[in-house]
């Protein structure tokens, strides 16, 4: 399977590279190699932000927003220089709006192993002038949260007055509160689990392997070469794309309508697989397939009770006032899985559903009853900020 031919490819990576127009970006540089869960260290972290709003005097007003796998940094704002899509929760994020930047210092990080600006396999080695690729190291949560962290002290923020994420963010948000519940004044959690599933993990792995298996690929080393494994990074994107939505939703919105004039009988296209076929050809001028491969790899490590004596004892740490809400229609990240996160951590009040046909990626798409559970958090479990 191919991307359609019309499409112009990039070069090798759709990562931010030096050169490239900074947009709204900003940079954390560490000055010491950032210790690895799964041993060694990684020299030369640097981690790509925006922010929006002013940070108040005593640094009270500090939210944090932590993206899912194929997000960054550009949280809101329009597409432009630097920026290739428009913020992907630009409803929720501004003045008068739920994190209304008149009162909120709102800080996004792109992760550490992304490729908008942060340190990752696309970017290059400290120690000369080639790319990272393959020999990128294993990242888990924890690593991605301690550079968070750098970034925070960096800040001077000591307390975030409100930690918020989904899916892979939500990952990151329940690291943040479980390894530092005295940096955490409330916390935000939808579409996300205490530790990625079996079911969850099968399915990065499949996406992994179709990476891995393009024969541009090269073991990882496909950056400065000028073509990248465009078909795998495609057939991934397709995959995941269709465990983000829901059965209904594709049923409904495309049923077995051929594509345009396309003849499925002759080799054409149906209406969902076009579908497909646009969104994998938008991820590969946007993304990187390394970053792809790293960060899938560290969701399915993700396990908040690993070394801590299980999940339970794990989010028995967790002090802060927590909201946790799931999608009713998502396959991918089922409910029982927040249920489990507002059980469990002993700050949680009852699980909140928002309604959606979309599946997993309605907590992207719902931004009103996304914004609805933002106030709730807002206003339940912080006091206002100070100097403000």
């Amino acid at each position: 399977m191919t991307l359609p031919k019309e499409v112009s490819l990039p070069p090798a990576t759709g990562a931010w590279r030096e050169g490239d127009p900074p947009g709204r970006r900003r940079w954390y540089r560490a000055d010491k190699p950032l210790a690895l869960e799964a041993g060694g260290e990684l020299p030369g972290v640097r981690l790509a932000f925006e922010t929006w709003g002013r940070l108040a005097p005593d640094a009270s007003n500090a939210v944090l927003v932590l993206h899912a796998l194929t997000g960054d940094s550009h949280v809101a704002g329009p597409a432009g220089d630097g920026h290739p899509t428009a913020g992907w929760w630009d409803a929720l994020v501004g003045p008068g709006r739920p994190l209304d930047t008149d009162r909120w210092f709102v800080v996004a990080p792109n992760v550490l192993g992304g490729c908008q600006g942060s340190t990752g396999p696309a970017s290059v080695r400290p120690d000369g002038d080639r790319s990272w690729g393959g020999a990128f190291p294993f990242l888990t949560q924890r690593d991605q949260v301690a550079a968070e962290a750098e970034l925070a002290d960096a800040l001077g923020v000591a307390r975030w007055a409100l930690v918020a994420g989904g899916s892979m963010g939500g990952m990151r948000a329940v690291e943040w509160a479980v390894s530092y519940p005295e940096r955490v004044g409330a916390l935000l959690l939808l579409a996300t689990t205490a530790a990625a599933s079996a079911e969850q993990i099968a399915w990065a792995q499949i996406q992994v392997g179709a990476v891995r298996a393009d024969r541009h690929w090269q073991g990882g080393d496909y950056h400065d070469t000028g073509r990248g494994p465009h078909t795998g990074l495609g057939l991934a994107r397709r995959l995941a794309h269709v465990t983000y939505r829901s059965e209904p939703e594709l049923r409904t919105r495309f049923g077995r309508t051929p594509q345009g004039r396309e003849d499925p009988f002759r080799g054409g296209r149906y209406q969902v697989g076009s579908y497909l076929d646009h969104h994998a050809a938008k991820l590969v001028r946007r993304f990187d397939a390394a970053s792809y491969v790293v960060l899938s790899e560290a969701m399915n490590a993700h396990d908040v009770g690993r070394g801590r004596g299980g999940v339970r004892a794990a989010l028995g740490r967790v002090t802060a006032p927590t909201l946790v809400a799931g999608v009713d229609s998502d396959r991918l990240y089922p409910l029982a899985q927040q249920a489990e996160l507002a059980a469990l951590i002993p700050s949680a009040g009852r699980l909140r559903v928002i309604g959606s046909p979309y599946g997993h990626d309605g907590f992207l798409i719902e931004t009103d009853q996304v914004a609805g559970l933002v106030r709730e958090i807002l206003g339940a479990g912080v006091t206002s900020p100070g100097g403000r």
